[in-house]
């Protein structure tokens, strides 16, 4: 993978999510991938289980977002971006993510983390 790959990936991720359904999904992940919602929850497994998962995290195709993603590290076939999304308009959620996507050689993932932060949340406690 390069970068134009992994960017080209993220975009396809994006359409992916504003189409309806979930049969983009196979396009963009292979049928063993996990999908892990942050760094210390249990991946969502195969294409079916990320598809349910899918389906229950968004509003559906229509969902007002702004997104925009920026790779800041491409590795072989593992690819690391920094990822905004703004919910809505006017924007009344916002997530800075850090997404860490594994590839097979066909360009699809095999697996996704991300690892997300809302605005204002602390990173670690003082002390």
């Amino acid at each position: 993978m390069d970068r134009k790959q992994v960017a080209g990936w993220i975009a396809a991720y994006e359409r992916a999510w504003r189409t309806p359904g979930t049969a983009a999904l196979a396009s963009i992940f292979t049928s063993d991938a996990s999908y892990r919602q942050g760094p210390y929850q249990d991946p969502v497994v195969g294409l079916p289980a990320i598809a349910r998962m899918w389906e229950s995290e968004r509003e559906g195709p229509d969902e007002v977002f702004e997104m925009t993603g920026e790779v800041v590290a491409v590795d072989g076939d593992t690819g690391v971006a920094r990822v905004q999304v703004r919910y809505g308009d006017p924007a009344d959620q916002e997530w800075r993510d850090l997404w860490i996507m594994r590839f097979a050689e066909d360009g699809r993932c095999t697996s996704f983390e991300e690892w997300p932060f809302p605005p204002g949340q602390r990173s670690t406690d003082a002390g």
